[in-house]
């Protein structure tokens, strides 16, 4: 009160006109001073602080700022291992060209760390150089780290390891011993990504925990966990956000109530956004939550047996009109699809997990910008259109479509059969054990396990039973007679999603009759309560009823997309013998079996400026995989459907001479030739009886 007293009795003895030039200052400055708005463009928190030049980027009254000013996400998933390096910044232009400002990715760890502490961050697995290609490029990045990550990629990107462990770990989940797992890859994984945080001076405007975590299970401790973990390795001020499903129940699982994760929604497209958005209201703090669909579907996954997923570009356009209209944001799944190369391909499942569906090699996804980067099609001109009604920006203008080359005919030639070349008598690849034992304990995460066991001879046919195979087992006897010699005879298939017994042809042997089973893991399950999808003979395996002991299990070296070490491709395709594109065939039907064998071929092309893209038909084969180059462009099926053909990118192949390998498990094209076209084709087996009805 003193205080108060000798400030009235300062202001007393002021002089006068000092007095009125001072209340003429404050009205003047009152006049030309801008007062706060309800409406003003910078969050509510700052609108009382000096500006400064820093970067962030946040979320306040229902919108997303970016340096204080509002932001509207237009962005689409680009899965950067999906695509060879080579390409991605061409494929990044092409995702400006459609009007996107930023680029959703994934990250999955088994393409990251193959082996336990055995890390990849090369080639097509070098996320560092794509993070700094999309700064260069002025795209933002909403990042996806996993650790698991659906995506329809095998066993949801873990890796296969994980299943090896003993007791068996419960995969997203509080298992503390899972969770070890993870904190000591995100402590790998999230360091090296921080520098590239928005903040920082990256592109990275939003890292996702976990993925439509409400879908699968509801332990919230788990997802505690992975915020804190990632708040230790990214800060604070990074938008940590969660994807689910846009129903009460999703996101009352997936969710983490309060304000330090963004909850994002995700449904059907040709359902009503609107609603769903008022719904995403409730699980995010008051004013932090911008109407965002991080996965707004422009197309759909295909299996193996099933017609190619197509969806109409007007259609898909108007649904995306449905929310840049008011002012929503959204993610399109996918801009770009790419390809699952090598043994990458993810699965789903039915009712029960033998109702199995492996994916394609191709992921197209009738995504806007196409498998071969191609954008000269109605999706995309259709959602770009949309895109520009509703961008301050001026679009890039489109680019061309890549061109293409038709090599012609190839003739193979029959280099080995599988049951020769692995050597299986004295190969140190054999594990041995009283009952079959799964792929990943004996450490084949990919590809192909043989079984091999004996049985007793009898005066009648026998009946093999594996009530519980995955994926698919081809089943071959022999035995030394003066009949069949020591050469494994096909006797048939056991699939996992038809489990049939499967009769044995009576042999007349000198001594016990060997069997063999090769079995083929197709991809493991991405999505559902069956993820823990371990591969090879999972139960026991009868003869005429009675248990079968004794097995040696043979490890079969085929690389995987980013492992590039010791493989029997290498030995497969070391024929000199020159066969050039463009070749007339030659029929050589002769000698051809249903047994594993390789055949490989080379075509030649001559100058640099004839390197393009193109399709490799393997029309008239049955099933396998296929090599370029010595690199795994993953499996074939035509006599399944519906891909009639393998994607085959530019950069893999060469000026002179190329090799291409086929593993063909079952049936090879009688003339032993395979062609390379201009064109994609997804027609095969649509009338064909094998394919399922689904």
């Amino acid at each position: 009160m003193k205080k108060r007293g000798r400030f009235f009795n300062f202001f007393a003895t002021m002089n006068s006109a000092l007095i009125l030039s001072l209340l003429s200052f404050l009205a003047l400055f009152a006049l030309v001073a801008p007062l706060p708005s309800l409406s003003s463009n910078s969050p509510p928190h700052h609108r009382h602080r000096k500006k400064l030049n820093v970067r962030k980027f946040e979320i306040a009254d229902d919108m997303f700022w970016k340096d204080r000013e509002p932001f509207r996400i237009i962005g689409g998933d680009l899965h950067y291992f999906r695509v060879l390096p080579e390409y991605w910044e061409d494929r990044l232009l092409r995702a400006k060209a459609l009007g996107l400002n930023t680029i959703q990715t994934y990250v999955p760890w088994n393409l990251h760390e193959t082996s336990p502490g055995d890390l990849s961050f090369d080639g097509i697995a070098d996320i560092i150089s794509f993070l700094k290609l999309c700064q260069k490029l002025d795209v933002f990045v909403m990042l996806r780290p996993g650790p698991y990550i659906c995506a329809e990629w095998d066993l949801g990107g873990f890796p296969a390891w994980l299943l090896a462990k003993e007791p068996a770990l419960r995969l997203r989940s509080s298992d503390p011993v899972y969770l070890q797992l993870v904190d000591k890859w995100w402590g790998i994984l999230l360091p090296m990504v921080a520098p590239f945080l928005y903040g920082n001076g990256g592109p990275i405007i939003m890292v996702q925990i976990e993925n439509e975590y409400g879908s699968y299970a509801d332990d919230k401790a788990y997802l505690h966990h992975l915020v804190k973990l990632a708040r230790r390795h990214l800060g604070d001020d990074i938008i940590l956000y969660t994807t689910d499903g846009g129903t009460r129940v999703t996101l009352q699982k997936g969710t983490i109530p309060g304000d330090s994760v963004y909850s994002a929604v995700d449904f059907t497209t040709g359902d009503q956004p609107w609603p769903i958005f008022k719904l995403q209201k409730a699980f995010n703090a008051p004013g932090k939550s911008p109407p965002l669909s991080s996965e707004f579907y422009t197309g759909w996954l295909t299996h193996w047996g099933e017609k190619i997923a197509k969806t109409d570009a007007d259609f898909t356009a108007a649904e995306l009109e449905k929310i840049l209209s008011r002012n929503g944001s959204v993610v399109l799944y996918m801009a770009h699809g790419g390809t699952n190369f090598g043994f990458y391909n993810g699965a789903n499942t039915g009712s029960d997990d033998s109702d199995y569906k492996p994916d394609l090699t191709s992921y197209d996804y009738d995504a806007p910008i196409r498998e071969t980067g191609d954008v000269d099609n109605a999706k995309f001109r259709a959602i770009r259109r949309v895109i520009e009604k509703y961008t301050a920006a001026t679009l890039p203008p489109v680019p061309a479509n890549n061109e293409k080359a038709g090599y012609g005919f190839v003739q193979l030639q029959k280099t080995s059969n599988l049951f020769d070349i692995i050597g299986i008598q004295d190969n140190v690849n054999v594990v041995e054990s009283a009952n079959p034992i799964p792929m990943e304990p004996v450490g084949q995460m990919h590809g192909f396990l043989l079984y091999m066991s004996e049985y007793s001879t009898n005066d009648n046919a026998s009946t093999l039973t594996i009530p519980k195979v995955h994926d698919r087992a081809q089943v071959f006897i022999s035995c030394h007679s003066e009949d069949y010699g020591g050469s494994p005879i096909y006797v048939g298939t056991i699939e996992r999603w038809s489990n049939k017994e499967l009769q044995l042809p009576h042999l007349k042997c000198v001594s016990r009759i060997s069997l063999f089973v090769l079995v083929e893991n197709m991809g493991r399950i991405n999505y559902g309560p069956y993820i823990s999808d371990r591969k090879g003979i999972l139960s026991p395996v009868y003869v005429n009823g009675h248990v079968l002991h004794n097995w040696k299990m043979l490890l079969i070296p085929l690389h995987n997309l980013n492992d590039q070490s010791s493989s029997i491709i290498q030995t497969a395709g070391s024929d000199h013998t020159t066969v050039h594109a463009g070749k007339s065939m030659q029929n050589q039907s002769k000698n051809l079996s249903n047994e594993p064998a390789f055949y490989t071929g080379f075509f030649t092309i001559n100058k640099d400026d004839l390197v393009k893209d193109t399709f490799l038909s393997v029309d008239g084969w049955g099933k396998g995989l296929a090599f370029i180059n010595n690199f795994n462009l993953g499996r074939y099926w035509p006599t399944f459907g519906p891909q009639c053909n393998l994607y085959v990118p530019a950069p893999l192949l060469r000026h002179g001479k190329n090799t291409v390998v086929l593993f063909e498990l079952e049936s090879p094209n009688t003339e032993l030739a395979v062609r390379f076209v201009q064109h994609e084709d997804f027609s095969c087996s649509r009338t064909n009886s094998n394919i399922r009805e689904l």
